[in-house]
């Protein structure tokens, strides 16, 4: 069974502290227009959630803010409610903004992936670690001597597969190619207008 994220971006109001008699966070933007992908090394590389490939989490386990904004709080905690959540958490833009991109995972150095040219919807997909072991050369065989594997993500094909070989830093993970810059544009922007440690993202995974 899956796991999928949900959740949104807060940010904190310039008026706390002073008169302002609101909440203090407010919903800024819902999380799946700008996401919408079930990815786990990123789920563990961020949040700690079925992180097979063994990173060390930037934000894992926090559990829901004690002041999350209504918004969001009508969303997520029917979540809570329904008995159905894997993990709820948050992680502020500072943080991100600052996570290690060149950070790789404990257990593996990449992530493998290939179709059949019969089949070329079915996709397999395995971590690996290095050197790769005796069933995934079974499966694709040796990958082209050329390709520095270590450094970038690259495809290939032979007469019977289409593979690709994406390496496991956050930088990858987490960048071109994935839904996770778009979310981080949305963060930017509201950091850069209201202070990075008064927006986060906020999540739960079911």
């Amino acid at each position: 069974m899956s796991t999928d994220i949900h959740g949104g971006i807060e940010f904190r109001h310039p008026g706390v502290g002073t008169d302002y008699e609101g909440e203090p966070w407010i919903a800024a933007m819902d999380l799946w227009p700008l996401y919408d992908q079930t990815d786990y090394a990123a789920f563990g590389c961020l949040f700690g959630v079925r992180n097979y490939a063994g990173f060390r989490p930037l934000a894992a386990g926090r559990g829901l803010p004690s002041d999350l904004s209504s918004g969001l709080r009508a969303q997520l905690e029917s979540s809570v409610a329904a008995g159905d959540l894997t993990g709820a958490s948050w992680v502020s833009w500072k943080e991100l903004a600052r996570l290690d991109l060149t950070s790789t995972p404990d257990h593996f150095v990449g992530r493998l992936t290939w179709s059949t040219m019969s089949s070329p919807s079915l996709l397999h997909q395995q971590l690996v670690p290095s050197p790769w072991p005796p069933d995934v050369l079974a499966a694709v065989g040796q990958p082209p001597p050329e390709l520095d594997l270590a450094a970038h993500g690259r495809e290939w094909t032979t007469t019977d597969l289409h593979c690709r070989y994406e390496p496991l830093a956050a930088g990858a993970v987490l960048g071109e190619g994935s839904h996770w810059p778009h979310v981080f544009t949305v963060m930017r922007a509201l950091a850069d207008r209201f202070g990075e440690e008064t927006v986060r993202l906020v999540v739960t995974f079911n």
